[in-house]
């Protein structure tokens, strides 16, 4: 399964990021708690290189709790702040602002030592494509002045915001990275749908989650769909596809099973949190 998806403007974004990042104190990175690693991009590491970082662990509803509270140990060991947060409806947003005080705490101290009490600080909010970023911002703000939307490729420029406690925020389109060399990542990422579904072959897509989801919530799709994983398959995510859709009733003329419906509906179950809260990475995986 091929991924490939850089249009033009992601191009131009990551040169004005580059920019950006001299006049900001901060990187804010938010990623989706549910692939906290692979929807990290990896650019930012050059891009962001010195400065201090905050990772918003953000849409904690879709994720497994405990993955969660991993995650975010992870990524404190690697010197980082961590703030949880589920943007939708407001949960842990309400932290922002005092995480950012205190990962600028030295900073802040130097400005007030040289009499520049007050002064804002600025913040660079990243973020691939659908994780959320922009609804982050708007709880952040109060208002919706962000662009939002659940699909990937919204927010197109960048914008300056002020935020009532003194900190300037920079909202940044969502990029991702030329070529994923993993075919793993661009599975992740298309299965959460930081990738547009017209670009992919759905029934594909559907296949491969069903495998993903057999290996990590096997108990899930049992209850949802009355599913099991056959032995000594050499297609089991089709093989789950095709029981999962016989189940539903979804046939096609000739008695054939529509498995591209079946994979849309567990496509949009999976995105939509009806599956309950799974996590499709681990930190030991990166160990």
């Amino acid at each position: 399964m091929n991924i490939q998806w850089y249009p033009g403007h992601m191009t131009k974004t990551r040169r004005q990021m580059a920019e950006y990042i001299k006049q900001v104190d901060a990187v804010c990175e938010v990623v989706d708690a549910r692939i906290p690693q692979v929807s990290r991009n990896p650019d930012m590491e050059e891009i962001a290189a010195g400065k201090p970082r905050l990772i918003i662990l953000n849409r904690i509803d879709l994720a497994d709790p405990a993955a969660t509270a991993s995650w975010a140990r992870w990524f404190r060991e690697k010197g980082w702040a961590v703030i949880e947060t589920d943007s939708r409806l407001g949960q842990g947003t309400q932290a922002f602002a005092s995480a950012v005080r205190a990962l600028l705490a030295d900073k802040i101290a130097q400005w007030n030592e040289k009499g520049q009490i007050g002064k804002s600080v600025r913040v660079m909010v990243v973020g691939i494509p659908n994780v959320g970023k922009s609804t982050f911002i708007n709880r952040i703000l109060g208002r919706k002045s962000a662009k939002a939307a659940d699909k990937p490729g919204v927010t197109r420029g960048s914008q300056w915001f002020r935020v009532e406690s003194g900190i300037d925020l920079l909202d940044t389109p969502g990029i991702l990275w030329p070529k994923f060399d993993d075919e793993r990542v661009g599975l992740l990422l298309a299965v959460t749908g930081a990738i547009k579904d017209d670009i992919l072959d759905v029934e594909t897509l559907g296949c491969k989650l069903m495998e993903l989801l057999a290996a990590r919530a096997p108990e899930t799709i049992a209850a949802r769909y009355g599913v099991a994983a056959p032995e000594d398959s050499d297609f089991p995510g089709y093989d789950l596809l095709q029981q999962a859709g016989k189940k539903r009733g979804f046939l096609l003329r000739g008695g054939e099973i529509d498995t591209e419906r079946m994979a849309r509906i567990l496509l949009d179950e999976f995105r939509g949190g009806v599956l309950g809260r799974i996590t499709l990475e681990t930190p030991e995986e990166y160990a």
